[in-house]
């Protein structure tokens, strides 16, 4: 099983800046994982939540019971030292996933604390980034 996981005001997808952020909602983007998942032969576990413990118990929650962890983190990329520490505890590989090109962006948003502990990270290609994160992490776990 992967852990698609999505952090804070990404349940506002499709209503949200949707000249940045497109008009694919967060259920959108569940139905794409779902079906590139079912087609490589995995299961997912994917979730959204606008808070930082939260994320990070389910990020702990993993340890034991996923395979790797698909993660869109969210306005937490470039805060969160915290979320980095359990990505890390919990010693799967992560892929990291942006609907957009956080380099393109303003300047705060270039530096991810995810970044750090990650295998890859996607960013720019809009909700299909998930799907390319789902067919890396097949891949890194055939490896294994």
């Amino acid at each position: 099983m992967i852990a698609v996981l999505n952090g804070p005001n990404m349940n506002m997808l499709g209503l949200r800046q949707p000249l940045l952020y497109g008009s694919a909602t967060l259920d959108d983007v569940e139905s794409l994982c779902a079906e590139t998942a079912d087609g490589l032969g995995l299961g997912i576990d994917f979730r959204q939540t606008n808070g930082e413990g939260e994320l990070i118990s389910w990020v702990h929650e993993c340890r034991g019971r996923a395979s790797g962890i698909v993660i869109n983190p969210a306005g937490y990329t470039t805060t969160s030292i915290a979320l980095m520490d359990a990505l890390l505890a919990s010693e799967l590989p992560v892929i990291e996933v942006h609907v957009t090109n956080i380099h393109r962006r303003e300047e705060f948003r270039h530096h991810s604390y995810v970044s750090k502990v990650a295998v890859g990270v996607i960013c720019g290609l809009g909700i299909r980034g998930y799907a390319h994160a789902l067919r890396a992490m097949a891949d890194i776990l055939e490896d294994v």
